[in-house]
């Protein structure tokens, strides 16, 4: 007779993310009873997990077989070495004694000296660090990584640089300095409307040049002829005869205020730029403007010049740097590597190259195409004024909070970060820097400052790299802009 026939109980549909955390809860019920805890980690686990990681990666490793040794120890080598070999650059330290047989080998191959313990498959499973120290340490394939040196270049000591004159004399801002040729004198342009010049060596004050009715945004010594230039706020720009001290000539042209000001080392040409977006190239002789170098799209707040081209080289408030055919009055190349106002430039005296400097960023191009070589290491951080570099590649950034760093031109990085001491008197917000310039030695400099003075610096003669070591530590990327 056929047994009789159960019915089986209806199974109820799950879906497959309860069955999942059904399974979930399960395991953790069984192998983790404290929820909130992880579970103690086990030494021998990770051990043997590593010596697994190991073998994964250096598994394809030839081992490097033992050389014969001289015949009186032959009989205490009996085999060859299961040591993984990772040889080092040539002339890298040899690594510590003591190591053993079967083990990683950093470094450049050696000879071990005794057996280490084997595991249960023939093969060591213990890891000699690079430095030879106890393989206590956290174990990490990057130990076995041979280092890249860096080939960002190390920078030159330089002595670092102090105040040691502090010149007072004028009634506003100072906004422009330049020095004579003869490296005797220079001169200063201030908010005042005085041009004054001052003797470098002792600091007196020589002669007050009157003229202009807006503050003296820009000057510049002829080495050609006995000349002196100078421009403003009140859109003049003047032709001063030392000589006779006094103004010969004036050109007329601006629409606006003038704020940078650059003659030509070659050619009896002077460049002016202003509020108007225009750099007018002048001649000095006749007064006749040869070309208004329109393109910037706000106020062109720097200028310099050079023998070849680029000719001339303008930053601008509206980001850019243009580079300019002095033939055709055309541009040549626009750099927009900045994002924020470039207001200020200098031209390297030995190197065809120059920085610009940015509130964003200190950078460096090369000349004559304008590619980009780096940003400086740091940053300022302020709006950036005045800058000047001298012929041992010391450049000098002053910022609109009174900062005055002076930095290594090859590498970029700053050496020295000063404040410049506010005058009794004189408010905190006063600590602007609004011009630089070095003399024509490069071992003076001489700055001009919002709370109305002029600044004098020099290196420190005691200084040594010993006493003031370069603490530089290199990039670990290059930054494209």
């Amino acid at each position: 007779m056929p047994a009789p026939t159960t019915e089986l109980e209806p199974i109820e549909p799950q879906s497959l993310k309860k069955l999942s955390l059904k399974s979930l809860k399960r395991a953790l019920d069984l192998f983790s009873p404290v929820h909130g805890q992880f579970a103690p980690p086990d030494a021998e686990a990770k051990k043997v997990r590593l010596s697994h990681k190991m073998k994964v990666a250096f598994g394809g490793v030839e081992p490097v077989s033992q050389p014969p040794r001289q015949p009186d120890r032959s009989n205490e080598q009996a085999g060859t070495s299961n040591a993984l070999a990772l040889t080092g650059p040539e002339g890298s330290k040899s690594v510590q004694k003591g190591v053993t047989e079967n083990a990683l080998v950093v470094g450049p191959t050696f000879q071990p000296k005794g057996l280490n313990s084997v595991g249960p498959s023939g093969k060591s499973t213990t890891i000699i660090p690079a430095n030879g120290s106890s393989y206590e340490r956290n174990y990490s394939t990057s130990a076995l990584m041979e280092r890249i040196p860096s080939r960002w270049p190390r920078p030159e000591w330089h002595a670092p640089w102090k105040n040691y004159r502090v010149i007072q004399g004028h009634l506003g801002w100072v906004r422009s300095v330049a020095f004579d040729p003869s490296n005797e004198w220079f001169c200063t342009g201030s908010a005042d409307r005085t041009i004054k010049i001052w003797d470098v060596a002792t600091g007196v004050l020589k002669l007050t040049l009157t003229g202009h009715i807006e503050q003296v945004r820009g000057l510049a010594v002829s080495n050609r002829h006995t000349y002196m230039f100078s421009a403003g706020d009140d859109k003049q720009v003047k032709c001063w005869d030392l000589e006779q001290n006094k103004v010969i000539r004036s050109y007329h042209g601006h629409l606006s205020g003038v704020y940078c000001l650059a003659l030509h080392p070659t050619l009896d040409v002077l460049l002016t730029g202003g509020r108007d977006s225009v750099c007018r190239v002048w001649d000095i002789r006749t007064k006749m403007q040869i070309f208004a170098l329109s393109g910037h799209d706000n106020t062109v707040c720097s200028v310099f010049t050079r023998p070849t081209d680029p000719q001339v080289v303008t930053g601008s408030h509206d980001t850019t740097i243009k580079f300019w055919d002095l033939r055709y009055g055309k541009t040549m190349t626009t750099l927009t590597h900045h994002k924020k106002s470039v207001r200020a430039m200098t031209l390297h005296p030995k190197e065809n190259a120059f920085a610009s400097a940015s509130a964003d960023n200190t950078k460096k191009f090369s000349l004559p195409k304008g590619e980009f070589c780096h940003n400086m290491l740091s940053q300022q951080k302020t709006i950036i004024n005045a800058m000047a570099v001298n012929e041992d590649g010391v450049m000098v950034t002053g910022g609109d909070n009174g900062s005055i760093w002076f930095w290594d031109w090859k590498s970029g990085h700053s050496f020295q970060q000063s404040e410049t001491i506010v005058q009794p008197g004189s408010l905190e917000s006063e600590a602007g820097i609004y011009a630089a310039c070095y003399d024509h030695t490069g071992s003076r400099l001489v700055t001009c400052e919002a709370d109305k003075t002029i600044k004098m610096w020099k290196e420190d003669e005691n200084a040594t790299p010993e006493t003031h070591p370069v603490n530089f530590k290199p990039p670990k990327e290059i930054r494209r802009f």
